[in-house]
């Protein structure tokens, strides 16, 4: 027995290496063709997808060029009913168009959670494979050289044996090729399966305020038809009835999400502070409030406790309240949707973990500190508060500014607008734009309502830029 012993011990350990070769080329043979025919299903059915949207788009485009030719005419009743049926067959057109990026999405979502578990699967074969190996290394380390010598039949037995050990370290070698492979492959599927589900959940949001805007604007173009019967004049009259004075539009109230409503005379005192400190368009930085106010409002109210992450922004939001005195359980933020998380703040709605990058908490700790808050070293307030206008107006305004926003050119705002909704890498992704395009439109209207307060007439140059303001 002692005789053939080396040589049994190398045959085995051989033929468990070629086993957990096979299996590994089995799984991942097995993980690749599954893959393979999903994909290609997958791809056909998102080729599909991307007919109707490409004939959606071309429909948005004529209802754009139709907008713009409304917009031309001089203010009239039916001129002003064509624009909102064209605002709204716009919308729901987007809307539409956004529906279907959403389904893309989900396909790729799906596709790509295949993907990863498969590789899983082949890492795990990996890993067994790399578990016997060094098993079989292990018991043969163990039979030390002499005795593998004794046990030979002769020299050339001998150095077969030790032809095995150097096989099995090679194999080693390799099977930890394979698994740091593998490993690196699938972080790269997973990190781009989480940016796909990010991405729907950004349409999704954006979808929610815009069916909003939709049915807001039909309810406008009804009310006008109802108070006016069809007719012109009475139009007229309502147009007239309707100009406000400077007096009466300071003192309107301009509505807010996570605080109570201000005056609009106080929210253009805190933009105008926030544009000589940062160089922003106050109108602009109204628009991205109001906004920001829509979207909190279809979101609803939350608690910090089920609404908020739990590990990126509930540290930092208990830090937040504790540096300020005040109460988590009773503040409000905004309330998780199905499709993400809320937990948003204030007017602004900066989740925590934004804001303290602006506000002066710093990681690990999220310890305030004075010297890195740049909201208080502007408003005076250390620290600043979220829920108060006038710091959450300033912070939006820094950031929006760190965006572009201070070079006071449309496409600079439509920029940062998009950046602000769903980080600067997103500007170009169209199934996004209405958020920077009603951002636009609520500038140019707040705008109009600073040139009555302060006698400018800055928004009259800015609607003859159809390119960013045609679709208001």
């Amino acid at each position: 027995m002692g005789l053939t012993y080396g040589r049994s011990l190398a045959v085995f350990a051989m033929s468990l290496i070629l086993a957990a070769g096979v299996t590994a080329y089995a799984t991942q043979t097995l993980a690749q063709s599954t893959s393979t025919s999903g994909s290609a299903s997958v791809d056909t059915y998102r080729a599909g997808l991307q007919a109707q949207l490409d004939a959606i788009n071309a429909q948005i485009a004529q209802q754009q060029q139709i907008l713009i030719q409304a917009q031309a005419q001089s203010t009239s009743l039916q001129k002003d009913i064509a624009v909102l049926s064209a605002q709204i067959k716009s919308a729901q057109l987007a809307i539409k168009a956004r529906d279907l990026n959403i389904q893309q999405l989900t396909a790729g979502i799906s596709q790509k959670e295949d993907t990863v578990f498969g590789l899983n699967s082949q890492l795990n074969a990996e890993k067994d494979s790399l578990s016997g190996i060094l098993r079989e290394k292990s018991q043969l380390e163990s039979t030390s050289v002499v005795i593998a010598m004794l046990s030979s039949q002769n020299l050339s037995d001998f150095f077969s044996d030790l032809d095995t050990f150097d096989s099995i370290d090679k194999s080693l070698q390799n099977s930890f090729v394979e698994i740091s492979s593998t490993t690196a492959i699938t972080k790269q599927q997973e990190a781009a399966l989480e940016t796909e589900r990010e991405q729907e959940s950004q349409l999704r949001q954006v979808q929610v305020l815009q069916q909003q805007q939709v049915q807001a604007q039909q309810d406008q173009k009804n009310k006008i038809l109802a108070e006016t019967k069809g007719q012109e004049a009475n139009y007229q009259k309502l147009i007239a009835a309707n100009q406000k004075t400077a007096a009466q539009l300071r003192t309107a109230l301009f509505q807010l999400t996570g605080s109570a409503a201000i005056p609009f005379g106080t929210a253009l005192d805190d933009a105008n502070l926030a544009a000589k400190a940062t160089g922003i368009r106050p109108a602009f930085l109204l628009g991205i409030i109001a906004e920001e106010s829509n979207l909190g409002e279809n979101v609803g109210t939350g608690s910090y406790t089920v609404d908020m992450n739990p590990t990126r922004d509930v540290p930092i939001f208990l830090a937040i309240t504790q540096s300020l005195g005040l109460n988590a359980t009773q503040m409000p933020v905004s309330k998780r949707a199905w499709y993400g998380w809320g937990g948003a703040m204030g007017p602004a709605q900066f989740i925590p973990s934004t804001w303290a990058l602006y506000a002066g908490y710093a990681k690990p700790a999220y310890q305030y500190d004075s010297s890195t808050d740049r909201v208080g070293r502007i408003t005076g307030d250390t620290p600043p508060n979220p829920w108060v206008p006038k710091d959450a107006l300033m912070a939006s305004a820094l950031y929006l500014t760190d965006s572009g926003a201070d070079a006071r050119t449309p496409s600079a705002e439509f920029r940062a607008a998009m950046c602000y909704l769903a980080g600067c890498g997103n500007t170009s992704n169209r199934s996004l734009q209405f958020y920077g395009n009603q951002v636009l439109c609520l500038e140019l209207k707040y705008q109009s309502d600073i040139d009555t307060i302060t006698g400018s007439h800055d928004a009259a140059a800015m609607q003859a830029n159809t390119l960013y303001y045609g679709q208001c």
